[in-house]
C-alpha cells in the first residue's frame, strides 16, 4: 500500500534540504515532492517504509509530519 506523509517546516531551506536528504538516501526523485509555497514535503511511498522516511524528515526539525 502506497502512503504519503507530508513534513511542514519553518523555511523554504529546511523543506528543500529535507527533500534533497530523503533523494540522498535513494528514495526516487519522482516520489518526493517540494511544495515551497507551503513549505512542505510530501513523499509517496510504500508503507512499509513510512516509519524510516518520518524519521529523515524529522532530522530536518519539521513543525509537523502526517
Amino acid at each position: 500500500m502506497t502512503v504519503t506523509i507530508t513534513g511542514t517546516f519553518e523555511s523554504v531551506g529546511q523543506a528543500r534540504n529535507a527533500g534533497d536528504d530523503l533523494v540522498n538516501t535513494g528514495i526516487d526523485q519522482e516520489k518526493v515532492f517540494v511544495d515551497e509555497n507551503n513549505k512542505q514535503v510530501k513523499v509517496m511511498v510504500s508503507a512499509a517504509i513510512a516509519a524510516e522516511i518520518k524519521e529523515i524528515l524529522n532530522r530536518h526539525k519539521p513543525t509537523q509530519v502526517t
